[in-house]
């Protein structure tokens, strides 16, 4: 089949790059020159585990290409597949400019039948919207508009796309549903689903998803903050109640909120909706507050333990993106925390084994870079670890404690077991588990 993917950020570049591997003729549009020319030289702007090998064979293959003129890409595929962004607007709402003017655009170049797939994640009632515009032009039988949302994790995206959960495909016609059957067909060869539906309903199920996973998560970060009052241990209350089959283990960790550009996002627009329909969402009301709360805990735990004038205090600062796997750095806590750190004069040295280019970027020479993990813990007064990437777990704690003024750590994720901390001696705070003082 011949694809056209417009948008080449995290979705779009893989949803191009997957589509290519299983033998179809993609052509990926950005109206951004220098991006196009590095993506055209077969360089990567982005950091997703396993994305690399798939592009390099694709595009030796030469089934994968870019361009910046969506004349070429209209006029060379039958499906083309809006990936573009849908920023929060200052009330909550997605910002749809990009989504609607690409469909200007298209209404202009559109000649012969087309699908229209809106990949972004956009409000309810956006697939009509770009239907209105482009039937403002062109004839109903030149195009069809499908909403198929993503539902891919950054850091396993690759895998996600190649052997999805289910697909998730919303049009009304049948000759786009025979199309869009016939793509996704090889991705889901081990029976997993494709549900059709209407539009509507398709676009929403993605903000659904994403807002009930933020739920899940703002309510252990609740039953954490209840478990140090308490005296529980919110390990143990998490493999609890994850046994039951009913509840599944999954995002139930505890931390200092989430982050990324969805759920945060998501979850404002998805509010945002309901106060348009005239709908008061009380639960995604309080998913917002408790995750807005819970960002700063870790802070607040480092003014109990040194008291309230931190100027002048260094800190070391491990992971920087919002999740492991990933250099995106969007809405990361780990950056909610620096800045909270810096305005009170702590000088902060800080480790992300891929998103320190993005920090550098965003804060230029306000943080301290270290090269390695270790060298971040140089004199610093304590650790603090914001993202829990693999090379945190298991490292020399020697060396740790040598490096470190004092052997302290503010752990914002969980990464390490109390027993093991009490054991080599280290003053240890995590989320809703109890203190380890190991100090003599």
């Amino acid at each position: 089949m011949n694809i056209a993917v417009v948008g080449t950020g995290y979705v779009g570049l893989v949803t191009g790059t997957c589509f290519a591997e299983t033998g179809n003729n993609v052509i990926c549009v950005d109206n951004n020159e220098a991006k196009v020319q590095t993506l055209k030289a077969g360089r990567i702007p982005i950091y997703e585990p396993g994305l690399d090998v798939l592009f390099e064979r694709n595009m030796k293959e030469k089934r994968l290409h870019f361009t910046t003129d969506l004349r070429e890409a209209v006029e060379k595929s039958t499906l083309i597949f809006l990936a573009l962004p849908t920023p929060p607007g200052e009330d909550g709402s997605a910002d749809l400019s990009y989504v609607l003017g690409v469909a200007r655009q298209l209404a202009e170049l559109i000649t012969d039948y087309r699908v229209i797939v809106n990949k972004s994640t956009v409000p309810v009632g956006t697939a009509e919207k770009v239907a209105a515009i482009l039937a403002e032009r062109l004839p109903q039988e030149r195009f069809d508009v499908v909403s198929n949302p993503e539902f891919l994790r950054e850091g396993v995206a690759v895998e996600d796309f190649l052997k999805p959960d289910r697909v998730v495909v919303g049009t009304s016609s049948e000759r786009a549903r025979r199309l869009m059957k016939q793509l996704y067909e090889p991705f889901v060869r081990q029976g997993n689903p494709i549900y059709f539906m209407d539009t509507r309903s398709a676009e929403m199920t993605k903000y659904a998803a994403n807002a009930y996973l933020a739920m899940r998560i703002s309510f252990m970060n609740e039953m954490a903050n209840l478990c140090e009052r308490t005296g529980a241990n919110v390990d143990m209350v998490r493999i609890g109640i994850g046994s039951d089959s009913r509840i599944g283990k999954r995002f139930l960790f505890p931390g200092i909120g989430y982050g990324g550009s969805c759920f945060p996002k998501d979850v404002k627009a998805l509010a945002r909706t309901a106060e348009e329909y005239d709908y008061d969402f009380r639960i995604l009301k309080a998913v917002m507050g408790v995750n807005e709360r819970q960002r700063s805990t870790l802070v607040q735990k480092v003014r109990d333990f040194f008291g309230p004038n931190l100027s002048g205090r260094t800190m070391a600062l491990w992971g920087l993106a919002f999740k492991p796997n990933t250099d995106d750095i969007r809405e990361a806590p780990a950056l909610v925390m620096a800045d909270a750190l810096l305005a009170e004069g702590v000088h902060l040295k800080v480790f992300d084994p891929e998103a320190m280019d993005n920090v550098r970027a965003q804060y230029g020479e306000r943080l301290t870079y270290a090269p390695s993990m270790y060298d971040a813990l140089d004199g610093a007064d304590c650790l603090l670890i914001a993202t829990e990437w693999s090379e945190f777990r298991t490292p020399d704690f020697a060396q740790m404690k040598a490096r470190l003024g004092q052997p302290v750590i503010f752990d914002g994720r969980n990464v390490y077991d109390l027993d093991v901390m009490r054991e080599h001696g280290f003053y240890y705070v995590s989320i809703g588990r109890p203190v380890v003082d190991g100090r003599q």
